[in-house]
């Protein structure tokens, strides 16, 4: 096992964003590749009930600024936890389910999160995450620790699409799935 080197791609994650009637918003998903660890990250074939990996993040608040037909959110710091599943079975239709198994790894967003709505288009966001918490674990015979893995953090970008998911699990008014990108962030 090795650190990943500063700017190299840390992972690839999938996932939604869930919203609720008050208007906070939390993402679960999982992940399609971390760097450093060996074996399949699934039980199977890529999706989201065979992943060993997923996250969950802590519920936020956003709020939007306008410039012309751009409509650029302003999301609030927050936390986010990735967790090893050794027998996967997270459901997009429970999100609470990708917060089930073993948490191995909590990052904090450095500042606010900007992201920018083309309407009926994209959704895009960019944002720096510490990694605050970690703990050893084992996976595919090796012991593993994200505070070797990735040390300072990562920097990700995100694309969600702009079209709800239909109908929403209940409790959300709109749920919109996207994918993110994250490099490791150097000393």
């Amino acid at each position: 096992m090795r650190a990943t080197f500063p700017g190299e791609v840390a992972w690839y994650a999938t996932g939604r964003f869930y919203i609720d009637e008050a208007g906070s918003i939390f993402d679960v998903g999982y992940f399609l590749h971390l760097q450093g660890l060996q074996g399949s990250l699934f039980d199977g074939e890529r999706s989201e009930s065979t992943a060993h990996f997923t996250f969950h993040s802590q519920p936020f608040q956003s709020k939007s600024v306008a410039n012309a037909d751009l409509s650029i959110g302003i999301d609030t710091v927050g936390e986010f936890s990735l967790y090893l599943n050794r027998v996967p079975s997270a459901s997009f239709d429970e999100p609470e389910s990708f917060g089930a198994g073993e948490r191995i790894a909590t990052f904090r967003r450095v500042s606010i999160v900007a992201g920018l709505t083309v309407p009926n288009v994209v959704i895009a966001n960019v944002f720096s995450a510490s990694l605050i918490w970690s703990t050893e674990f084992e996976y595919a015979g090796e012991r593993q620790n994200l505070s070797e893995l990735l040390p300072n953090g990562v920097t990700q970008w995100g694309t969600a699409g702009t079209i709800a998911i239909t109908p929403p699990p209940p409790k959300y008014t709109t749920v919109l799935p996207f994918v993110g990108s994250a490099i490791a962030i150097g000393a």
